[in-house]
């Protein structure tokens, strides 16, 4: 029997409902589930021009195939259905309608159908396994069931988280720096007529005009600019680890006993 899990994995993959005779009646449409049970019921099937009708097929008779779904009816039969709008919920006496049509005489029955699929009804009118072993969620075995469970396989995956990059700017800024410097004063000197300088004192007239200049100097600041490398910068990278805690839950199947004692002794 089918569960919701595998047929939404086929409505996810965009499959087909494949008739009796191979032929495809049409594409999955939508699911429907039983409102106190949450179990899949029925599936619509996108017929006509570009999909714009849809009729309803029971889902207890069907498989899947890759990405299809298998039916036991044929295209016509499927599309003779009764009218209903697939409108997302069947009404009681819109589901009667179909199952009416389905168990209608003179066609591959929906009892049959079930039948084919592993089922039959019991004396209370429930669908009931037909051979014995039987595993619902899976392939008929012989007198054991398989138990299966989910494990979570974590790994790790190398993703960009950010780009850094190296760039090169001119500022401004200012330098102050002090430069000794030196510059020349005239200094007036006066010094009296001796022997010893009489002779270069009364070497010239006696009486004349005359000038004498002296040329003063100074020292001035200069100031030349040159271009230096001062260091080499790089990127490079470390590898970090760090620990990372996974919460996920995972599924699996537990196996209960009806109608026996299971005490262990």
């Amino acid at each position: 029997m089918l569960n919701r899990e595998n047929i939404e994995g086929v409505l996810n993959r965009s499959g087909n409902v494949i008739g009796l005779d191979g032929e495809k009646i049409g594409s999955i449409g939508q699911l429907y589930a039983d409102d106190d049970t949450g179990e899949p019921t029925w599936i619509t099937v996108k017929t006509g021009l570009f999909g714009a009708s849809q009729s309803f097929v029971p889902v207890e008779a069907a498989r899947i195939e890759g990405d299809d779904l298998v039916v036991p009816y044929t295209k016509d039969f499927v599309k003779d259905g009764p009218r209903v709008d697939a409108d997302g919920h069947l009404e009681p006496e819109e589901e009667d309608r179909l199952y009416a049509h389905y168990e209608s005489e003179g066609s591959r029955t929906y009892s049959e159908a079930r039948t084919d699929a592993g089922y039959q009804e019991d004396a209370g009118g429930r669908a009931a396994a037909g051979a014995a072993g039987r595993d619902t969620s899976g392939p008929t075995t012989d007198d054991a069931m398989t138990r299966s469970e989910e494990r979570l396989n974590v790994g790790t995956e190398r993703q960009a988280m950010a780009r850094v990059r190296l760039r090169k700017y001119v500022t401004t800024e200012n330098v102050q720096q002090t430069v000794p410097v030196q510059r020349e004063e005239v200094r007036l000197e006066r010094e009296p007529i001796t022997d010893e300088n009489r002779g270069a004192a009364m070497a010239g007239p006696d009486l004349s005009d005359e000038e004498h200049e002296v040329v003063l100097h100074e020292e001035r600041p200069v100031v030349d600019k040159e271009t230096v490398p001062v260091e080499r910068v790089r990127l490079d990278k470390d590898t970090v680890a760090d620990d990372v805690t996974i919460n996920e839950e995972v599924r699996k199947e537990r196996i209960e006993t009806d109608g026996i004692d299971d005490t262990r002794r």
